[in-house]
């Protein structure tokens, strides 16, 4: 990458229970579109976004925009401007859609009501339903949506297609198309189809290790790699 990177991860280890997750993996995130984290299922993927947002214990260092987030706890961090989707959705299921909403508000910043529901239009009419009764769709717009409720730097967005229809994919895939032209965005994702569409950039774990960094594009072409890597085809995948 050319231009400074949003964030830059160097030597990050993570142990936990006595296991090593981590060992000392280094990579940056390119400053516009889309970054994707991609590895096989347990390499250590979610424990990378974790670290970063310090919600895991880690050694090494991680930068946002040149500035240190080293010993910051969670809250600091998203203050400076990192929004966090995590996998599994993880709405407030006993709260409306306007409660839970109302939670990801931060600081005395103007919400961004009008430019959220000009991304999920369909929520504006399902404010004052409760969350846990939408469907897996409509509780990804609402976790999405709640990141994007404040002004971000970049995005760490863990599995946003997992148990999805395949409609409903390509509506996140869209969403997260848009957002990704005016934030950055560091993507785990499973469904290499989305990853086609959405990703200029890849970085690949193994069993916590950097194995492969570089364009997304090529990668998905070389099928042979995609395969030793990934253990499946960016054509097989596309369908997970």
């Amino acid at each position: 990458m050319s231009a400074e990177p949003v964030l830059r991860l160097s030597d990050v280890h993570v142990r936990i229970a006595g296991s090593q997750i981590l060992h000392g993996i280094s990579f940056d995130v390119a400053p516009t579109g889309v970054t994707a984290l991609l590895g096989r299922n347990g390499v250590g993927k979610t424990t990378t976004l974790l670290a970063v947002m310090g919600l895991r214990q880690r050694t090494g260092s991680v930068h946002l925009d040149g500035e240190s987030l080293d010993g910051l706890p969670t809250h600091r961090i998203v203050q400076r401007g990192v929004g966090y989707v995590p996998e599994d959705r993880e709405v407030f299921a006993g709260l409306t859609v306007a409660e839970n909403l109302r939670l990801a508000e931060r600081g005395t910043a103007e919400p961004a009501y009008d430019a959220v529901f000009e991304l999920f239009p369909d929520l504006r009419g399902r404010l004052r339903q409760q969350a846990g009764t939408l469907s897996g769709g409509q509780q990804q717009m609402v976790a999405l949506a709640r990141v994007l409720l404040a002004e971000n730097r970049l995005l760490l967005v863990d599995e946003p297609t997992k148990g999805l229809a395949p409609q409903v994919v390509g509506e996140v895939a869209q969403v997260l198309e848009r957002v990704a032209q005016t934030v950055p965005v560091l993507l785990v994702e499973q469904n290499l189809g989305v990853v086609g569409r959405l990703a200029q950039h890849a970085v690949v774990l193994n069993q916590g290790r950097l194995v492969h960094e570089g364009d997304a594009a090529a990668l998905l072409e070389d099928e042979a790699l995609t395969r030793r890597l990934l253990g499946v085809s960016a054509e097989t995948g596309a369908h997970q």
